[in-house]
């Protein structure tokens, strides 16, 4: 989730509990060994011991076509201490596949063997590579064929959207076909695409057989769904926990995580990308709270940071004023590119 689910939104995002591990935006690796710089600069938790803030591990994600390319900089990559490596093979964006990345492999099982059974080999043994799929490209004709790929070559763990490139994010995921997909590989498959709600994620597990899921746009609109999901499931024999007795996150307690992310934005990125980056995160947020659709639409034509700061002040000060002082707080959780849940 290019642009959108960086280091900020997993730091921030973690803290809530339910998140067992994260993915990293992906590292567009074209022809050339990258200075360790580069790692650093789009996943510094490499600094941190692969971790987030919240002490959750990070995997992270490279993206290309050349198997050579791609192993050498995944040997150097795994130097640095990333909790793993990802490749990927689902990114549906045009820029992307033109460039043969992403999805656009999905039409070469062979290529993905490559590339997967390459970096296996240049990475220490004791270190997980994993990857994400998509369905195919135009159609889901040879999901089957680059699944068997991804596993063939040594991953230790598939991620599966259950939509094709051409489908996008359109609804619905198609989940029961990463049932067909658990029947024949032999590694530990995640279900990922379309869960927004606890009530998603219950289908998803019914229809894929998985019970692992990776939540991206789920959880940055509802940064509570994690936690949901992993308390609603832990200790299940039978049925899922009633939907009433789940802990969730509330505006109230979501605010002072809105405060750190400002803060955040404002010390690591540049001036001008600050208020874009929380009207950004507002605009996701207002699918789950009524109160973030207020905030968006009082800030969606201020980008000075200063009248941010004085906005933020006077919600902060209505927080104590309820006397929900609160943070939400609970066990860890999986997911981010997305957030494994």
């Amino acid at each position: 989730m290019e642009g959108l689910l960086d280091f900020v939104l997993r730091d921030i995002l973690t803290r809530v509990g339910g998140i067992d591990r994260c993915v990293s935006e992906f590292i567009r690796i074209t022809d050339q060994l990258l200075p360790e710089r580069v790692f650093t600069r789009i996943v510094p938790e490499l600094n941190s011991g692969g971790r987030t803030f919240a002490g959750v591990p990070v995997r992270a994600q490279l993206l290309g076509s050349d198997p050579v390319c791609l192993a050498e900089n995944a040997a150097r990559l795994a130097g640095l201490g990333p909790a793993g490596i990802d490749l990927n093979f689902g990114c549906p964006a045009n820029v992307v596949n033109r460039h043969g990345g992403g999805a656009a492999l999905l039409d070469e099982p062979e290529t993905i063997l490559a590339i997967v059974s390459a970096v296996r080999r240049a990475v220490p043994a004791h270190m997980p590579v994993s990857a994400k799929m998509r369905l195919g490209y135009n159609d889901d004709s040879r999901a089957l064929d680059c699944a068997l790929a991804i596993a063939d070559g040594g991953a230790d763990e598939l991620v599966v959207h259950a939509r094709t490139k051409k489908q996008a994010y359109k609804p619905p995921a198609y989940w029961e076909r990463i049932a067909d997909i658990r029947a024949v590989v032999r590694i530990p498959v995640v279900a990922n695409g379309e869960i927004w709600t606890l009530a998603d994620a219950h289908l998803c597990r019914q229809a894929s057989g998985c019970d692992m899921l990776m939540i991206g746009r789920g959880a940055v609109a509802d940064p509570g769904l994690g936690l949901a999901i992993k308390v609603s499931m832990q200790g299940l024999a039978s049925a899922p926990a009633p939907a009433a007795s789940v802990p969730g996150i509330s505006w109230l307690q979501l605010v002072p995580l809105l405060a750190d992310f400002w803060h955040i934005v404002c010390t690591r990125l540049d001036s001008r990308a600050r208020a874009g980056r929380l009207k950004q995160w507002l605009n996701f947020l207002r699918r789950r709270f009524p109160e973030a659709e207020t905030a968006y639409q009082t800030l969606k034509t201020i980008n000075d940071p200063a009248l941010i700061d004085v906005w933020l002040a006077g919600v902060l000060q209505a927080r104590l004023a309820s006397g929900e002082c609160q943070r939400s707080a609970g066990p860890e959780m999986v997911y981010g590119e997305s957030l494994s849940a």
